[in-house]
């Protein structure tokens, strides 16, 4: 289990980002109850929380429920043109986070086209016609180990299981398969920009009457179609450091070493790949020692690994949503991350 060290967080600090991590739409006074503080308090935390952590709730739509690509982009460029590269790329619609690494010659990037257009306008357009983009490496995602609706705070275990039941959104009747329909753009768009958007502001961006609107929310995140993330900086609780692991497993054992990397307290997010490596893996670690004690003890402990290429962080330029962050703040939620 992860132990918070933090000067500017508490514990119940953390319990509030786990349970909006668990439902990002709870009221401040379900949140209150659950966690035995007054709606006051949480309204009180919730704005400190934003203000110091970086705190945003935001919707998320689900790639691999939705049927639809995600690509892991490795761009290789001239130290001087990375930040400028990174930051065009995450002021686009298609990108969910994007960090510079291997010491600022690196730029990795997941992007999630949402028709072959857009794929083709960035892997085949844009990216291939910037001069200071040196070389692209593209993975194509396969397969979801960790990561996505599961978010990693839960690894700290700050909630009992009857607090997370308390917490989780009611089930809608019958939701369907997850898709997302025309319809659905206005509802969605607006709570990809706040999580938190009241009914009747949903009801004022779509045209919907407030109960339509609760009942298509309902069924879109019942179905999977949508989730409720959350976006914070982990370094504020003590957890400075991250990597991208590029990891090759001979392939009898790439189920069951995603499997195993799954269970890993460090590991935020990992996915089955195409490409040079067969599974990427964001690890989250206090710092450059505990990147270190990962890399040569649980995730070296693990049969059938044939290889392992760490790329650090040095800075985090997007994470579920595009915002300027300073430089030496590499930890990052994703959904993904």
């Amino acid at each position: 289990m992860l132990e918070m060290k933090s000067d500017t967080l508490d514990q119940l600090d953390l319990q509030l980002l786990t349970a909006l991590e668990v439902n990002g739409r709870a009221s401040f006074s379900r949140l209150g109850t659950v966690l035995g503080v007054s709606d006051q308090t949480i309204a009180r935390r919730f704005r400190r929380l934003t203000a110091e952590a970086g705190l945003r709730v935001v919707a998320i739509r689900d790639p691999e429920l939705l049927g639809q690509d995600q690509w892991m982009l490795r761009l290789r460029s001239a130290p001087d043109n990375a930040l400028n590269i990174a930051d065009a790329l995450a002021k686009r619609p298609d990108t969910a986070w994007i960090g510079l690494a291997s010491g600022g010659t690196e730029i990795v990037c997941l992007t999630r086209p949402r028709s072959p257009g857009d794929y083709d306008d960035l892997l085949l357009g844009k990216l291939p016609r910037t001069p200071s983009v040196l070389d692209i490496r593209a993975h194509q995602l396969l397969h979801r180990f960790y990561g996505g609706p599961t978010g990693w705070l839960r690894r700290f275990k700050v909630l009992a299981d009857d607090q997370i039941a308390a917490l989780l959104p009611e089930p809608a009747p019958a939701p369907g398969p997850a898709r997302i329909t025309p319809e659905d753009e206005a509802l969605v768009t607006v709570l990809e920009r706040d999580g938190r958007a009241t009914y009747p502001e949903l009801q004022r961006a779509t045209g919907r009457s407030e109960s339509a609107v609760k009942r298509r929310l309902a069924s879109l995140i019942g179905s999977g179609a949508v989730y409720i993330d959350v976006e914070y900086d982990s370094e504020v609780f003590g957890y400075t450091r991250a990597a991208v692991l590029w990891i090759t497993a001979t392939p009898a054992a790439l189920h069951s070493v995603g499997e195993a990397l799954a269970t890993h307290d460090e590991v935020a997010y990992a996915s089955a790949t195409a490409g040079t490596s067969n599974i990427v893996v964001t690890a989250v670690v206090k710092d450059t020692a505990g990147l270190y004690d990962y890399l040569s003890g649980p995730l070296g402990q693990l049969d059938g690994i044939r290889h392992v290429e760490a790329s650090p962080f040095l800075r985090r330029v997007k994470q579920l949503t595009y915002r300027t962050l300073p430089l030496n703040s590499p930890s990052l939620k994703v959904s993904s991350r």
